[in-house]
């Protein structure tokens, strides 16, 4: 019995959770490199020209350091006008209201008001952002001297402890180590149709994987390929011109490597049962995913390439899965040698949001991040406690608009701060002794920097722990021009970042509550329509160019599935007076989710089946089962369309009318036929899977119950 199997569950979770999140996947280690070398310089150059605010260099590197070069000069250029603004900004506040305490925390208190505001409302909130962190940080900055020659010396600094990194980050980003979206995109398709081709050579051979495709790892992918584009469009005018045309090539790829999912479960394929034609079809596959991958990589143009028989694909059409990979192929070969867009792109998000000033929340949550900021300076000035005042910072960076995005942003700021301190503490007493040179600052710096930047570059769950334990640890000891001696430092910012933490989570709980409940629901409801579209039964046989429509909606359901993951994961973590309620809704959205993927599968399994069985299933089974497949889609609009109500009215769908009755009833006096029992099982799987989505009324109806009870 292996140790782990005696630990809390908890501790357990924990684990796998760390471990899945700490895995390297490909670009980690390129943005964890690219952050220590720019790290790297700015320790020395700040060091030998003693720029003060060596902490906050440091954290603008991290902040300005993403995946690709297209992020990286967009964040930087967004920090440098934020920066240039906000120090404007405040030596004009410092100008006018330097001998007027009262008027000048009013005038910074309305400047961060309105910064705040803007941040919700707008695309580039995170320029106001800037202006509302600096206008706060500098407040601290004149409660610790009353010359005003220095206190604008030290604003100026920061502008230039800021700026100075930024550009370095940039010439780092730009000459050294660069990831260029293009490369970055064609990189992940190469690798996903790898994973396929890998799959069917194995399938050939007669053998299994080791290591099969799983639904995550399939999300992960067509997510990947989706934000690659984005800011490939970003970068390159010809992927901007041509920009439809490159969704479908994901969407297909995409749909591929779904294929790569499938295949063994579908294919079970030993030594000795592969037939010729199986592996005639197989071959043809396997010489297509090649063509396609060199296609790409090349840029030109894809061709489809038939290589099997028409006999050959006639006995192997008992493989739907690799016969649906092919009609993909084949329909974005049409598509290419068409010269013809598929369709328009998406279109741009406004930068202003569209109800920006009708939506009180806005104001609100401006109002409760300015109440919790200055009853923390409030506070902060009548302890005379200088070293706490990250307690002021600290509410505004977990300011987010939800419950449970606050709450873990506020939990990632909590224990990346407190490895940061615990890293600093071991330092000071048992490294910093010992050092005599900057050779020895920077063999104990990077280190932490770059376990900082490892973890920054993870996903959204565990990316900010990273920048705190950077923040924290370098300001404990890279904060001044020698070595760190005062311990009390440590423990003061860890205090200031835990009170701070725990007023902005009472102010945030007890006015205007903002949860993500009802985004939730009407996020599921999107998801449910997403995978009703996939239910849009073709014509007659398959239509070539609806199975490019069907992947590109199959890409669109993975992409909306995965913002109702995240969104349910920071629903789980919003505080609540009301865990009953709260519980019941994470159970129902949980079901739907697992209900979701389920659907799915169904789903995609009738379509194959449907175009597999055309030629030799009866006419009234194929028509009784598209049948069944057009209720089965209204149903599901139904249930997304009572979802959204608030109350949720959505009642648990009925199982739509077995296929076999179907049949029968259209065709009294013959049964079904053996050739139809395939069709007529998957359709009724899909009715079981839809039948399965919960009823949210049930709930409702025992709370009344149980009212109407304790009334009487």
């Amino acid at each position: 019995m292996a140790v782990a199997d005696y630990l809390p569950v908890t501790l357990r979770d924990a684990g796998d959770f760390l471990t899945r999140e700490l895995a390297p996947f490909p670009g980690r280690l390129n943005v964890m490199l690219r952050c220590m070398l720019t790290s790297a310089i700015v320790i020395v150059a700040s060091m030998a020209l003693e720029v003060p605010e060596l902490a906050l260099s440091l954290l603008v590197v991290f902040y300005v350091t993403q995946s690709n070069v297209v992020v990286t000069r967009l964040v930087g250029l967004m920090f440098i006008v934020g920066s240039t603004l906000a120090i404007g900004l405040s030596i004009l506040l410092l100008k006018c209201t330097f001998d007027y305490p009262l008027v000048r925390i009013v005038v910074a208190s309305l400047l961060f008001f309105g910064s705040v505001y803007l941040l919700r409302i707008l695309k580039i909130g995170v320029v106001f952002f800037i202006v509302a962190i600096v206008v706060i940080y500098v407040q601290s900055f004149v409660d610790q001297t009353d010359q005003a020659d220095l206190l604008i010396r030290a604003v100026l600094w920061v502008w230039v402890a800021v700026n100075y990194a930024i550009a370095l980050a940039l010439v780092v980003n730009t000459l050294l180590l660069p990831a260029e979206p293009q490369l970055q995109l064609k990189a992940e398709i190469h690798r996903q149709l790898t994973t396929l081709e890998t799959c069917v050579t194995q399938l050939i051979a007669g053998t299994t994987s080791a290591a099969p495709i799983t639904l995550a790892a399939v999300q992960r992918g067509a997510l990947s390929l989706q934000k690659l584009l984005r800011f490939t469009a970003m970068r390159d005018a010809r992927y901007r011109e041509h920009q439809a045309l490159q969704l479908a090539c994901i969407a297909t790829v995409s749909r591929l490597h779904r294929g790569a999912h499938e295949l063994p479960l579908e294919l079970p394929l030993e030594s000795p049962g592969a037939t010729a034609a199986q592996r005639a079809v197989l071959q043809e596959l396997r010489v297509n995913c090649r063509a396609l991958d060199e296609a790409v990589m090349s840029g030109e143009s894809y061709r489809y390439a038939g290589t099997a028989t028409a006999e050959d694909r006639a006995v192997a059409n008992t493989m739907p899965a690799a016969v649906e990979l092919q009609r993909a192929l084949r329909a974005y070969a049409d598509l290419v040698a068409s010269g013809t867009e598929p369709g328009k792109p998406p279109a741009k998000e406004p930068m202003v949001a569209a109800d920006a000033w009708t939506n009180p929340a806005y104001m609100r949550f401006s109002l409760k991040t300015m109440l919790a900021v200055l009853v923390c300076y409030v506070f902060y000035n009548a302890v005379d406690w200088q070293g706490i005042h990250t307690i002021m910072l600290t509410c505004l960076i977990v300011a987010l608009p939800s419950l449970g995005a606050s709450t873990q942003r506020a939990l990632l700021r909590l224990s990346g701060a407190a490895v940061g301190s615990a890293l600093a503490l071991f330092m000071v007493v048992f490294v910093v002794p010992h050092l005599d040179d900057i050779v020895g600052l920077l063999l104990m710096a990077l280190p932490v920097v770059a376990l900082g930047a490892w973890i920054a570059a993870g996903s959204e769950r565990i990316g900010y722990a990273g920048l705190q334990v950077m923040f924290t640890f370098s300001l404990a000891l890279l904060d001044q021009f020698g070595p760190a001696t005062n311990l009390t430092e440590i423990r003061d910012r860890m205090v200031g970042i835990a009170l701070g933490v725990g007023v902005a989570t009472f102010v945030q709980m007890s006015f205007w509550r903002e949860g993500e409940g009802d985004e939730l629901r009407q996020k599921l409801a999107t998801m449910l329509r997403a995978i009703a579209a996939q239910l849009r039964a073709p014509q007659a046989g398959v239509d070539q160019q609806d199975e490019l429509a069907y992947a590109q909606r199959q890409l669109q359901a993975w992409a909306v599935l995965a913002e109702c993951e995240a969104t349910l994961s920071r629903v789980a973590l919003e505080p609540s007076w009301q865990e009953v309620e709260q519980t019941q809704l994470t159970l129902r959205a949980q079901t739907v989710l697992a209900q979701g993927r389920e659907i799915m599968l169904a789903c995609d399994a009738l379509r194959k089946t449907l175009a597999a069985q055309v030629g030799s299933s009866s006419a009234p089974a194929i028509d009784a089962v598209r049948a069944a497949q057009e209720r089965s889609r209204a149903e599901l609009n139904r249930y997304a369309d009572e979802l959204v109500i608030n109350p949720p009215d959505a009642r648990a769908p009925r199982r739509v009318e077995p296929a076999t009755q179907a049949v029968e009833l259209a065709q009294p006096a013959r049964p079904a036929q053996p050739a139809d029992r395939p069709l007529i099982a998957a359709a009724d799987e899909l009715s079981r899977q839809i039948a399965g989505l919960p009823d949210w009324r049930v709930e409702a109806r025992v709370t009344v119950l149980a009212s109407q009870a304790v009334g009487t």
